[in-house]
This record gives structure tokens, C-alpha cells and sequence, in this order.
């Protein structure tokens, strides 16, 4: 069985480690893309990826998060790339490893099946781990800007038409009795206004 081969190509490329044996070799050129797919057999393990990213590299120039596996290669591409773990780079790191884990099984859905918690509970807390374990191997505080302007454009492209129950309307019982209560006292509140004035004139 052929799977992608998990490494980091030199010069100007990084791997996006998105799933086991379903990842691609992303080459930055002249600021595009281009996928070079590579085959090989069997799923390389994290300790060959772990030495195939740092062989006959100097130490990194900044501090590494350990709280993951891949916090090596996170911290490997900020330093090919931004010479240091900025948001920047956080955020093209977000864009490729943790945005299509959810984006893609939810354009597979029917969008009707948004609104439903348990449709997306697990992509959604998916999505949230992947958020912190980067943010956390790179040394970023979590949660921070980025990821929150990250679910404020989740909820905006696919939650948005969902309702809430505090938005919702209220069932029309309830509707009918606040609408009919205010209508029924005012004819009383003007009877008894009525009454008091003729009382009033009476006595004097």
C-alpha cells in the first residue's frame, strides 16, 4: 500500500501534515504553490519525520514547544520561512493543517446539517485542539487573536443561518398572551379612570 512520504524538502519547501498517509509536499515558488506529490511505501514513523526534518540543520534560533510530536516540524517551518514562530507564520500553518480538516467535511455535508450539534461537535473540537496544539508547540498564547478571528470566520461562513435559543422567537402562546394582556387593560385602566373622576366630581 503507497502512501505520501512525510518530509521536509529543502529549499523553500515544507510539508502539510494533515493526515496519516494523505499529505502533500507544498513547495513555496515565487510566493505560489505547487504540489509535488512522492511515493513510498508503508507510513513513515515521527521519528524518521523528526530526523529527516533536522538533519544537517544547526539548532533552532528560538525556543520549541514539546507538547506535541510534530512541534519540531512546526517550528521548523517558521524558521525556513519567518526566522521565527510569528503569527505569520501561526496563521499560514493554521491555513493548511487545521482549516481543511474542517472546511472539507463540511462542504461535504448538507448544509442543512450544519445547524445540527452532532453533526459537527467532533470536527468543531477537532479544529479547536489543532488550533491550540500549534499555537501551544510555537510558544503563542492560547487562545489568541488569530484563532479567534479564525472562529469568528467559521461561525460567519457556516453557522451564521443557525438559529440560537436565545434568538429564537418564543412559541406563539406566549406571543399571543403578551400582545392580548396589554390590549385587555387598557379598557379597564380607562373604566377605572372613568369611575375615579365621577367620584371625584360627585364629592365635591
Amino acid at each position: 500500500m503507497t502512501a505520501t512520504s512525510f518530509s521536509l524538502m529543502f529549499s523553500g519547501c515544507f510539508v502539510t501534515l494533515l493526515i496519516w498517509g494523505c499529505t502533500t509536499v507544498v513547495c513555496l515558488v515565487n510566493e505560489k504553490l505547487a504540489v509535488i506529490p512522492t511515493t513510498t511505501i508503508g507510513y513513515p514513523s515521527t521519528e524518521m519525520m523528526v530526523a529527516n526534518a533536522t538533519h544537517g540543520k544547526p539548532p533552532l534560533p528560538f525556543a520549541c514547544g514539546n507538547n506535541s510530536n510534530y512541534c519540531l516540524e512546526y517550528c521548523e517551518i517558521c524558521n525556513e520561512f519567518y526566522h521565527a514562530p510569528t503569527m505569520d507564520c501561526l496563521s499560514t500553518l493554521l491555513e493548511h493543517l487545521c482549516l481543511p480538516k474542517f472546511v472539507n467535511p463540511m462542504a461535504s455535508m448538507n448544509s442543512t446539517d450544519w445547524c445540527t450539534w452532532g453533526n459537527v461537535s467532533g470536527l468543531y473540537s477537532n479544529l479547536s485542539n489543532c488550533t491550540e496544539e500549534i499555537s501551544d508547540c510555537l510558544l503563542i498564547p492560547w487562545p489568541n487573536l488569530l484563532v479567534e478571528q479564525l472562529f469568528v470566520d467559521i461561525h460567519s461562513r457556516f453557522f451564521k443561518d443557525c438559529p440560537t435559543e436565545e434568538l429564537s422567537d418564543p412559541p406563539p402562546a406566549i406571543v399571543f398572551a403578551l400582545v392580548i394582556t396589554p390590549i385587555c387593560l387598557i379598557p379597564i385602566m380607562v373604566s377605572l379612570v372613568v369611575l375615579k373622576t365621577k367620584n371625584g366630581d360627585g364629592s365635591s
